[in-house]
């Protein structure tokens, strides 16, 4: 593959970014100083947290314009004891490069900012014409406002491409997440003298039967390109002491909805469904939301979508059908809050993102690349039409 992709993901990964903390800085720089030596003026954004700088740049004046979007920070490793290659010490081995961010979403990142140097040259010569616009945002794995305070600064355009791994498909759909933290109450004693109290575990066993049956029912809706909903229980907390009856449980939901959920919706839901089962067994119950990631969707026939795809099909012959990402992304940010036309599209597989030993396909990377800039041209070409 070619050696300056190569070497760009390779020092990419090697920088750690986990977040939570959120240490996105040093990224941010290497990836700013790497535009600016190659002719391209990039913009340190000390917005929405000034110690965790985004990186934000456009080249060109025409249209259309597009925004390449990626994300610096990644998940934090774990037990590094279970990773058979070191996180941040990038290994290619039989094709693949392993290391924390390969494929979520360092990759992408590199992509844009390759793509971003030349079609800045194909701009300045007049060999086209149109805009492109980079982004580097933080926040990402946490739902943090990073992609939308670039947005709100100017940095946006008429089609959008969110570079996460997608396995080269092109999603014009997106699922939503909400978090919900549910309390259930009730009244501490002695273990020693449990019915002097009244045991917050037992409390929630009926919250717990309500959200079961919650899942069942909402999984009777789907959506036919990212699927059905779900809420799914993925924390239950209880208890300070082994001899304390606890005088509270806490429950956290997983909540997907898809497009034709809103979150209003969603958190209206919830909210019956735990008035009803607290007023049926005489309990204290309450919940909060604390993250929030709304679905998205464009027209399946949008042109960008159409563009990707073919090429896609063309050079790696992946799948044309429309199809839609079960994950949430930024690509929320760009349709809903931008009114943009975009997708999300990008080398590497999902099964990865998070996972120890995540890794790459180099030859994807590859791929991706050529396709990007087939599809990119093509949007250009066209608009000069």
């Amino acid at each position: 593959m070619d050696e300056e992709l190569r070497s760009l993901l390779t020092s990419l990964v090697e920088i750690e970014t986990e977040n939570p903390p959120g240490d996105e800085a040093a990224a941010a720089q290497f990836v700013s100083d790497w535009l600016d030596s190659r002719g391209v003026s990039a913009t340190l954004v000390e917005e929405p947290f000034p110690d965790r700088p985004q990186v934000a740049a456009r080249v060109g004046d025409g249209e259309p314009s597009v925004v390449l979007n990626g994300h610096l920070d990644v998940v934090p490793a774990g037990d590094r004891d279970q990773w058979t290659h070191p996180p941040y010490d990038p290994t290619v081995r039989d094709g693949r490069l392993y290391g924390r961010g390969s494929a979520d979403m360092k990759c992408g990142v590199a992509l844009a900012m390759l793509a971003t140097v030349e079609f800045a040259d194909a701009f300045e010569s007049g060999a086209l014409d149109g805009s492109l616009v980079f982004h580097a945002a933080v926040g990402e794995e946490t739902a943090e406002p990073g992609t939308k305070t670039l947005l709100e600064r100017g940095y946006d355009g008429t089609y959008g491409v969110v570079l996460e791994p997608t396995a080269l498909r092109t999603a014009t759909s997106a699922k939503g997440l909400g978090w919900y933290e549910i309390s259930v109450g009730g009244d501490p004693s002695h273990a020693s003298r449990p019915d002097e109290g009244d045991n917050a575990i037992g409390n929630a066993r009926p919250v717990l039967d309500a959200l079961e049956a919650y899942d069942e029912e909402i999984r009777a809706r789907s959506d036919s390109l990212v699927g059905r909903p779900t809420a799914t229980v993925t924390r239950f907390e209880a208890g300070t002491k082994e001899n304390v009856v606890p005088e509270s449980a806490t429950i956290t939901v997983d909540r997907r909805f898809v497009p034709a959920e809103t979150v209003e919706e969603v958190d209206a839901e919830i909210d019956a469904l735990l008035s009803d089962v607290a007023a049926e067994h005489d309990l204290n119950v309450e919940w909060t939301r604390t993250r929030v990631y709304e679905s998205a969707a464009v027209p399946t026939d949008s042109d960008i979508a159409a563009r990707f795809r073919d090429a896609a099909a063309e050079r790696a012959d992946i799948d044309p059908e429309p199809w839609g990402i079960r994950a949430a992304t930024d690509v929320r940010n760009l349709v809903n809050d931008a009114g943009m036309d975009a997708i999300t599209w990008g080398p590497g597989s999902m099964a990865q993102a998070h996972a120890y030993d995540e890794y790459i396909e180099l030859s994807e990377v590859e791929a991706g690349y050529d396709i990007l800039r087939t599809a990119l041209r093509g949007l250009f070409e066209a608009g000069a039409d």
